[in-house]
């Protein structure tokens, strides 16, 4: 099977990084991206990839990514949205939305919406890092995307990430026909630099001695199901609009099943940030 070419996001560490290794090994043109230049640089020396910066906190940086990976790139076979993480206290970005809700959600919705041509030309897949945190802290209000009213680290990493599954079934459901498949998935609880920033106990998971209990795997372990998603052949591998845990569709927050709630987070998402021209809830076929 000839090799894709495959846009990763967070693919300076953790679970990016060790997809990044595998898919390289296998074969595939893998252009990185990465918010650090010397760990994103690093990654790419190392594998003789290229490599791009963009700081998912700066809506204007995913504009020039999506520039630049549209001219570099004729044919995109796999958009791995990766990026991500959980914070500390509220925070706003420059684009003046909640820290979390913009680089877990919000930019890489502007991302693979910038990229749609050739993502639709080239029948892509659009492979999104989730969580169950989705289900265990999620609770979307469209009226309160960035948790004004109650806001915890927790529960806006909760809603980023249920958004992200929400996301993926809205795509499956506007372009689906057009050739395009969307997938989600939870890669474990893994041993990597995440959740360092965060004053949120899941620090204590990740930065802690806890890390090293049985059921928190390493970036290598974690990253199985990413590769195995952005190798794999929608409709054979995977079904396009999921939500995978272990390789298996898995159950999660109710609120991921609710159709109008995922075409009205697009709808919202797009007018935050400045899509005027993505296709409405009401023009998607």
């Amino acid at each position: 099977m000839p090799g894709k070419t495959i846009v990763l996001t967070g693919a300076s560490d953790g679970i990016g990084a060790a997809a990044a290794r595998r898919l390289v090994s296998d074969g595939h043109t893998v252009a990185l991206v990465g918010r650090s230049p010397e760990k994103t640089r690093a990654v790419a020396e190392e594998l003789g990839a290229e490599h791009f910066l963009a700081d998912f906190a700066d809506l204007a940086q995913v504009r020039s990514l999506a520039a630049a990976l549209g001219s570099a790139y004729p044919r995109i076979d796999v958009l791995a949205n990766n990026a991500g993480g959980i914070f500390g206290d509220r925070a706003r970005t420059v684009d003046g939305f909640e820290k979390t809700l913009q680089v877990n959600h919000l930019a890489p919705f502007l991302l693979t919406n910038l990229l749609m041509d050739t993502l639709t030309a080239s029948g892509a897949s659009i492979v999104t890092t989730s969580s169950a945190a989705a289900r265990l802290f999620g609770k979307i209000d469209l009226d309160d995307l960035g948790n004004e009213a109650r806001f915890s680290a927790r529960k806006a990493y909760g809603d980023a990430k249920l958004a992200n599954i929400l996301f993926t079934k809205e795509l499956h459901r506007r372009f689906a026909a057009r050739g395009l498949s969307a997938v989600a998935f939870h890669p474990g609880v893994v041993r990597t630099n995440f959740a360092s920033d965060t004053t949120s106990l899941m620090r204590l998971v990740y930065r802690t001695p806890l890390r090293h209990l049985s059921g928190v795997v390493s970036p290598e372990k974690g990253a199985e199901m990413l590769v195995h998603l952005a190798e794999g052949t929608p409709g054979r591998d995977w079904v396009s609009g999921e939500f995978y845990v272990r390789h298996k569709i898995a159950r999660t927050n109710p609120q991921a099943a609710d159709a109008g709630l995922a075409a009205g987070l697009w709808d919202r998402s797009a007018e935050m940030v400045g899509l005027a021209g993505a296709p409405s809830s009401s023009s998607a076929t």
